[in-house]
């Protein structure tokens, strides 16, 4: 992402667990913990919508963190269909112990994020592309920022939709947007960096 990146390890339940972390300039203002799409379907830490996602946190002045999922890169374990995932992402937001946390996700990722904020207090929530129709996914905080593509066809809108209105949930839809937002990523960024300023 930048030359700064550093790769940092930290203990998980079944092992070490791989991080990039990007920090902003001057000192950050909390941890930004992303978290990366289906690990069976080509998903990392270096996927460009969880790269575009730590670089508007860096520019809000957070430290991100994208860890791989487990069996990834140098993350070790196996793949675990999002529970151990989620022990995972616990285990770091335990380890930093942040006094302001933001957690964002994209797909498979997002809808980890949103069964960890049933667990830890974040005060932004950011998902992208939320695999809905991969989880039975809770109720989100109010002020969460959701952003989906109009023609992704991976995660359709119409589920996306299904989930948000019990819950009043405002989606931001980028028009003519597939699920890796292809030449959308610069509106991706601007979006939450605008939400989260």
């Amino acid at each position: 992402m930048r030359a700064s990146t550093r790769r940092e390890f930290i203990a998980g339940p079944v092992g070490r667990i791989e991080c990039a972390v990007d920090s902003p300039d001057a000192s950050a203002v909390g941890i930004a913990l992303i978290a990366h799409p289906h690990p069976l379907y080509g998903g990392t830490l270096d996927n460009k919508v969880v790269q575009t996602l730590a670089r508007a946190f860096v520019e809000l002045g957070y430290e991100a963190w994208r860890p791989n999922f487990r069996g990834v890169g140098e993350t070790e374990g196996s793949h675990d269909e999002g529970r151990g995932e989620l022990e995972d992402l616990a285990a770091i937001v335990e380890h930093l112990r942040p006094s302001r946390l933001a957690l964002a996700g994209f797909s498979f990722g997002a809808g980890v994020q949103v069964m960890l904020a049933q667990r830890v207090k974040a005060e932004r929530l950011v998902l992208v592309g939320v695999a809905v129709n991969r989880f039975q996914l809770p109720n989100v905080q109010p002020g969460t920022l959701v952003i989906h593509g109009e023609q992704d066809d991976t995660v359709p809108l119409a589920m996306v939709f299904d989930w948000a209105r019990p819950q009043d949930l405002p989606v931001i839809v980028l028009p003519g947007g597939e699920h890796f937002f292809h030449r959308k990523l610069h509106i991706l960024r601007g979006l939450v960096r605008a939400h989260c300023a």
